[in-house]
Formats: C-alpha cells, sequence, structure tokens
C-alpha cells in the first residue's frame, strides 16, 4: 500500500472571484479573572467589540475572526504567554500606540519572517505583535 494521497481543497467557484483563502480560524479565547477591563485592553488595540456579558466578552479582527474573553476559575501566571498572537500592517504604529497607553513593550526585533514585540497584556499575559507578511495578497 502507497502512501496515502490527500487532494488539495478547491472550493466551488462562486460567481466573482475572491481573491482570499476560503477558510479563516473563526475564534480563538483567552481566560482571564476581568473579563471587563481585558476587553478594553485589546480594545485599544483596535479589536471591534462586538458583544459582552457578566462572564464573557467578544471581539473582532479583520476577516471575521473572533476572540473570547471568559472569565478564569483561577489567576493567570504572570509572564504566561498568550495563546495567539496579533498581527498588524504597521507594527511601528502599534509599537508606537502601546507604549503611548502605557502598556510595557519589548523594543521591535527582526527575524527571518516577522518584525515583531511583545507586550505585558491582560493580567500578566505576554501577547506577542507580528507585522503583516501577506504582502499584497488579500486576506
Amino acid at each position: 500500500m502507497g502512501p496515502v494521497v490527500i487532494p488539495r481543497y478547491t472550493p466551488s467557484m462562486p460567481k466573482r472571484r475572491d481573491p482570499r483563502p476560503p477558510v479563516a480560524i473563526g475564534h480563538v479565547s483567552i481566560a482571564v479573572r476581568d473579563v471587563a477591563a481585558a476587553a478594553c485592553w485589546f480594545a485599544a488595540l483596535g479589536l471591534r467589540e462586538i458583544a459582552e456579558g457578566a462572564d464573557y466578552a467578544v471581539l473582532e479582527l479583520r476577516g471575521g475572526t473572533h476572540l473570547v474573553v471568559e472569565r478564569a476559575a483561577r489567576r493567570v501566571k504572570a509572564g504566561r504567554e498568550a495563546p495567539f498572537d496579533l498581527m498588524y500592517d504597521d507594527i511601528d504604529a502599534v509599537h508606537s500606540r502601546c507604549q503611548r497607553l502605557g502598556f510595557k513593550a519589548s523594543r521591535v526585533r527582526a527575524t527571518a519572517i516577522h518584525r515583531s514585540f511583545t507586550v505585558a497584556g491582560p493580567e500578566g499575559y505576554r501577547v506577542t505583535i507580528n507585522s503583516s507578511h501577506a504582502g499584497r495578497r488579500p486576506v
């Protein structure tokens, strides 16, 4: 028996060609003790506020991905890496914004793929912020 060949996903052709990939991440989540404060922090970085309740908040990113902020049962250990990173077209502008807001941000570093920095986020989470590498491709 030879190797398993999985055919490439080819979406049905819409009437108008959409150059974006046919799939997106729907939801990511982060658990915190103070949902309202965390939602405010992410909104200050440009996420769109969608819904908020006593134990949750939903914020939207480009492409429609939702960040679900949930109430944590226990305190988060300071310095823990957030379960996702954020990506911006203009990393220098968002780095400056973090500094103006008084967020503790590292210096911007360059790697083979991204320019990035980390910022102390809600309740001690360490949030990585990357430059976009999509180029001129629609995402």
